[in-house]
């Protein structure tokens, strides 16, 4: 007998075609689908899917959850949105390999303020362990990508230098070392040193080693080639891909505001890359709020050598008075900061940097960085960065999916940590119509599953894992603002993960099913 049957329901498979009226049966963790007559059918429970829309769970590409998953394994404000599989290691910043575990200690804590930190010292150094510690321990399934900031500190370390030769034969071997071990590809993060201190030839040497593996270069461009063009670090990306013949991933891919170039420059870059014939795609997220963590701003010299020489940089006078004449305006202005730990600042959470720096009787940049040294770094941010008037138009496009973005900590996280998915079936589909259900349904499940290379995900097709969302088309909702982000969304009422029901009627179970995923394995 299996062990749970979902009939009733709109089966919309992920392929982006249209919906059919069949049953769901889940033996272990894989799915047959059966049409018909299915009075046959036996099962130890049944879920009566009338109403509901059945469909793969969502796949979120671009997850800052790596660490503190394993401090929060149910995942509620993910996994209720539908997610099922997070691809971590994104931006450049991923938490293996290293060579000791003082190093992998440094490294979270430089970029503690956009991942957090895991409940207890990390204890692992290889991909392969990594991926074992989620194992039968999380709600969903995790894939990794290998960001190229440890590969750097691996091969030549902290500092603002090219590498030499050897250096750069060693940061291959390390990438083909973590994809044999499972990784799904290379991630660049290039405003997020030691990463960003690598140059474009470094960069296709190393993507043409995952290419070779059957990976992807997933990257966070680099902003700071804006003063070549505003489409110039999208065009590095798409030059990496050129050398390299690595598919090209860009993600967070938006118009950052009004009147800075047009939406349509975005997207000819993407469309005139595979008119040439390159790989190109995107992911997108759905509010117009930017975020990550405040120490982003700082200029790179002052990260030169590691998180030591950015908390000296802060606290030394010249080095602030420096920092004071470059850090950009609108650094200062337009952001939210939030995930205070010190109880003397946690009346700053969600607060202007302005209005902050008021509070405290401050200068903005002195109070950033006095709060950055209070807080050993650990602050993030949400901002404006997005022109809300045509996200419609990357959240629709076909070469385009979703993505989160999402930092899962302080009071007041970006609204897209709660909402991301279910805001794109309540107004970009219900709403809005910009998109047809089962197309936005591809966006989030079968595309993303394929552009990573994960062989048994993404679909409702029969051997497939389990993974599996039922959701009323007519009520899913989010309520989650950037006033008020701790909500979850409303009209998904049950998520399976490898064959487990983890949301039961609106409500956690509690089972952690799971898994690491392994490039190049299909039962993983």
């Amino acid at each position: 007998m299996s062990d749970l049957l979902i009939k009733n329901g709109l089966v919309i498979d992920g392929s982006g075609s249209v919906g059919f009226y069949a049953a769901v049966l889940i033996t272990g963790d894989a799915v047959t689908i059966h049409r018909g007559d299915v009075s046959h059918l036996e099962a130890e429970r049944v879920i009566d899917a009338t109403g509901y829309v059945v469909c793969p769970g969502f796949v979120d590409v671009h997850s800052h959850a790596g660490l503190t998953i394993l401090g929060a394994p149910h995942h509620d404000p993910k996994v209720r949105q539908g997610v099922t599989t997070e691809l971590v290691g994104i931006d450049g910043i991923s938490h293996a390999p290293f060579k000791s575990q003082e190093e992998l200690h440094r490294y979270i804590w430089l970029d503690s303020g956009l991942n957090g930190y895991p409940p207890m010292p990390a204890d692992w150094l290889t991909v392969a362990d990594l991926l074992t510690k989620y194992d039968g321990t999380v709600a969903i399934n995790m894939a990794y990508i290998l960001g190229n900031s440890p590969v750097r500190i691996w091969s030549v370390g902290w500092n603002d230098r090219p590498a030499t030769a050897p250096e750069l034969e060693d940061m291959k071997s390390v990438v083909r070392e973590a994809m044999e071990e499972g990784a799904y590809g290379l991630s660049t993060g290039l405003d997020y040193p030691p990463g960003s201190y690598a140059d474009t030839a470094e960069l296709s040497a190393l993507s043409e080693v995952a290419a070779s593996l059957g990976g992807i270069y997933h990257t966070h461009t680099r902003a700071s080639l804006r003063s070549q063009g505003l489409m110039a670090p999208w065009e590095e990306a798409v030059e990496i891909g050129r050398r390299s013949g690595c598919p090209i991933h860009l993600t967070h891919y938006r118009q950052s505001s009004g009147g800075v170039g047009s939406h349509l420059d975005y997207l000819g870059l993407v469309e005139n890359a595979r008119d040439e014939g390159l790989d190109v795609t995107f992911d997108c997220y759905t509010y117009p709020y930017s975020g990550t963590m405040v120490a982003i701003g700082l200029p790179h010299w002052a990260k030169d050598g590691g998180p030591e020489r950015l908390m000296a940089a802060l606290q030394d006078a010249d080095d602030r008075a420096r920092m004071k004449r470059e850090i950009s305006r609108d650094r200062l202005e337009n952001n939210w900061l939030t995930n205070f730990i010190q109880p003397q600042n946690r009346q700053y959470d969600g607060r202007l940097i302005t209005d902050i720096a008021e509070m405290r009787g401050q200068d903005p940049a002195d109070a950033l960085f006095d709060l950055l040294v209070e807080e050993n770094l650990g602050i993030s941010t949400v901002g404006l960065g997005t022109n809300a008037q045509t996200l419609y138009a990357f959240v629709s496009h076909p070469m385009g999916m979703i993505a989160s973005d999402a930092i899962l900590f302080g009071e007041y996280p970006n609204p897209r940590t709660y909402g991301c998915f279910p805001i794109v079936l309540a107004e970009f589909v219900r709403a809005e119509k910009h998109l047809s259900l089962p197309e936005a349904i591809r966006k989030m499940t079968s595309f993303p599953a394929q552009r990573l290379g994960i062989p048994d995900r993404g679909l409702l097709r029969d051997g497939f894992k389990a993974d599996i969302v039922l959701f009323n088309p007519y009520t899913v909702k989010t309520h989650a603002t950037k006033e008020d982000p701790h909500h979850y969304p409303v009209g998904i009422d049950y998520v399976i993960v490898n064959g487990q029901v983890v949301i039961d009627q609106g409500e956690n179970t509690g089972v952690l099913p799971g898994r690491g995923l392994r490039r190049g394995r299909a039962s993983t």
